[in-house]
């Protein structure tokens, strides 16, 4: 029986919701033109990197994988009768949770389980009450399209079943119920945006389109289309599709700046962001008019007085090159490992040094030990061996030695033959006896005379 009567009740709620006179909620339809948002006036010189800045963070692109928790509605009240703070009534996600705060709110406050199937989110009041009395809102927040709309419903309780009815009072609602009976508040939204699920990379689209000077809008030439998918399109002329670019990172970021590099002066002119999200019915156009102008030129350095040239010594900037550039020496630091490596080259080369140092002066100091002992040794058997004069020979043959040859020569007296003939004669054998002439050889030891017989 009950359940019955519940299924009699949703059958009267959507008959009233479909036949009820009441002034028209907004339905939450978006208009599909887009809406100029910004218009703005840049100049860049030529040569230089132009950005033309499109930002807009409902077009960050997160692919919700928890349908249930990006759609909800919930009911507040306000303004009762017992006062106090506007409190939550009830709340149902779009997956179909419905939760009652208040604990005598339960069994007597119904929201029909297909509300974001069929877009209604009236609210059922099974037995009205004096308490029931305030001000009632149907709250409806989209997170993933930041959309949020409130529809306001005012319920007052009557004994009088005469006075019952509904009214508009200009802003809102008015709902005169007799004590007892059930209460519909209206709360109906049939926009595809609460009833229907989305392929959100299929209906993110963003485009950029370029006016040259003097031609209008209607026939603005495309020049990227960019798709949530990842999908990319570029148009336009050749001198300008090789300059222009959008990030990458476009749809994660929601930045969707246009970059052209380097900027010429035939790239004047209007340029348009268009964005469109087609789900949550975002269509947003930012205008820019692009001037180029003149790169400016720098002043030349100026020269010292003296010698005619510059202060600083350094070569001016080459008129040749393309402005609005320019080029950083980045001197990197050498690593620790690197430090240590030539700290090591250096101790492993002086190390050897100090061995061959170290080897040199063994050697010599070997070699002199050496002739030391050598002299002692010859000088020891000098003082303690007797010399025989036998052994001690003076040798005739270390004199010079000449040719006997008879030379044949023509003097012219006999004096020079006589000379002729010593000089090539034997020296005479002297004898030296060693006891008379001993002052004559000081350096000759002193022999033993039985030794010389």
């Amino acid at each position: 029986m009950e359940l019955q009567s519940q299924v009699l009740l949703w059958e009267l709620v959507l008959l009233h919701s479909d036949d009820s006179s009441s002034p028209p909620v907004p339905s939450g339809s978006l208009p599909a033109a887009s809406s100029v948002v910004s218009e703005s006036t840049v100049s860049w010189a030529a040569g230089a990197l132009a950005v033309l800045r499109c930002q807009s963070p409902r077009m960050v692109w997160t692919q919700d994988r928890l349908h249930d928790r990006q759609r909800v509605v919930h009911w507040d009240l306000s303004g009762s009768p017992a006062g106090g703070p506007a409190r939550r009534l009830v709340d149902m996600y779009s997956a179909g949770e419905q939760r009652v705060y208040g604990p005598r709110d339960h069994g007597r406050l119904l929201l029909p389980p297909s509300a974001f199937h069929d877009g209604n989110f009236s609210l059922l009041i099974r037995a009205v009450e004096y308490a029931d009395e305030g001000l009632y809102t149907c709250n409806l927040h989209h997170h993933y399209c930041h959309l949020y709309e409130t529809l306001a419903v005012r319920l007052e309780v009557t004994d009088n079943p005469q006075e019952a009815g509904a009214h508009w009072d200009g802003e809102k609602e008015v709902l005169v119920v007799e004590r007892g009976a059930p209460a519909l508040l209206t709360c109906v939204n049939r926009a595809h945006i609460w009833t229907d699920r989305h392929l959100e990379e299929a209906q993110q689209v963003v485009h950029w389109d370029r006016q040259p000077p003097g031609v209008p809008h209607d026939r603005a030439d495309r020049l990227l289309d960019l798709y949530a998918s990842g999908e990319r399109r570029a148009y336009g002329p050749p001198f300008l599709r090789d300059r222009v670019a959008v990030g990458v990172d476009a749809f994660a970021r929601g930045d969707f700046s246009l970059r052209i590099d380097p900027l010429e002066p035939a790239d004047e002119g209007t340029y348009s962001c268009h964005l469109h999200h087609h789900y949550c019915g975002l269509h947003e156009r930012r205008i820019f008019h692009l001037r180029v102008t003149e790169p400016v030129a720098e002043p030349p350095p100026r020269d010292s007085p003296g010698n005619g040239s510059s202060h600083s010594g350094a070569p001016g900037p080459d008129s040749t090159l393309p402005r609005g550039r320019s080029v950083i020496n980045v001197i990197v630091p050498e690593g620790r490992a690197h430090f240590f490596q030539q700290l090591g080259y250096v101790l492993a080369t002086l190390l050897l040094f100090i061995l061959l140092l170290i080897t040199v002066i063994l050697a010599t100091r070997q070699r002199r030990r050496g002739g030391y002992e050598y002299s002692d040794k010859k000088s020891g058997k000098s003082k303690g061996k007797d010399v025989n004069l036998a052994e001690f020979a003076v040798a005739t043959g270390d004199q010079a030695v000449y040719r006997s040859e008879d030379i044949q020569l023509d003097y012219k007296n006999n004096i020079l033959k006589e000379r002729a003939e010593l000089g090539h004669s034997p020296l005479p054998t002297k004898n030296i006896d060693l006891d008379k002439d001993v002052h004559l050889f000081p350096w000759l030891p002193v022999f033993r005379k039985e030794y010389c017989k």
